[in-house]
């Protein structure tokens, strides 16, 4: 099965090709250009460079969210047009559980991927790596960062990474003192976006192009500017 992976949910894009479990190719950018003037070009670069057309792409899986709610409707919107154009099924994996994925491919047991969420709150979880697979221990959501990290275990070492360090880390601290790992590993998501998206459409839990949506958390900026 042929899937090809979008991720602009932050501004480090990628795109991927993954092929019966075997990557192909990842096309990784971070830029100040906006994902709508590069997505398309990455995604003919990198099924260019395998000789494929998107004709051959058995299945999309894409970077639902949470993140940036420009970024989301951009690769959500691509994916969406794509998967309509070729009647193919599209996997809507967080963005949150593909970073977990990434850090936990250090062998960190505990995980927890923090996404800057603007406006004093982050995007967060908390993952345990069990067998081959990735629990959920604190649900994925819109977190204030002082509630949250409240909420994390203190006597076990768990490994962050995403933005919502940046703008976080010094109050995480206070919580997690000498347990918290940071491991350094690329901010590009795209290649666990397709392993887990191909998973997804194996096991039957693929969408077509109408049913996908994406991944927000909460209202964006100018929804909440329309509330009464």
């Amino acid at each position: 099965m042929l899937v090809l992976a979008v991720d602009t949910t932050t501004p480090s894009g990628s795109v991927a090709l993954l092929e019966d479990g075997t990557l192909l190719g990842e096309a990784c950018v971070e830029s100040a250009a906006t994902h709508s003037a590069r997505l398309l070009r990455s995604i003919d670069f990198l099924l260019g460079a395998q000789g494929r057309d998107v004709k051959a792409v058995d299945a999309f899986a894409v970077a639902a969210g949470p993140g940036s709610f420009t970024g989301i409707r951009i690769g959500v919107g691509a994916v969406k047009s794509l998967a309509f154009a070729s009647g193919r099924p599209v996997a809507p994996v967080s963005t949150l559980l593909a970073l977990a994925v990434k850090i936990a491919g250090d062998g960190a047991r505990l995980v927890c991927p923090l996404l800057d969420a603007k406006k004093e709150e982050i995007y967060a979880g908390l993952f345990e790596a069990r067998t081959d697979a990735l629990t959920e221990i604190i649900p994925q959501g819109a977190y204030a960062p002082d509630a949250f990290f409240a909420r994390l275990p203190q006597r076990r070492v768990i490994a962050f990474a995403g933005s919502g360090l940046a703008a976080c880390r010094a109050r995480l601290m206070p919580y997690v003192r000498d347990k918290a790992r940071f491991p350094r590993r690329s901010s590009f998501i795209a290649a666990e976006v397709a392993r887990i998206g191909a998973a997804m459409v194996l096991a039957g839990k693929g969408v077509d192009a109408a049913a996908l949506e994406p991944i927000y958390f909460r209202r964006s900026q100018a929804e909440e500017r329309c509330l009464p």
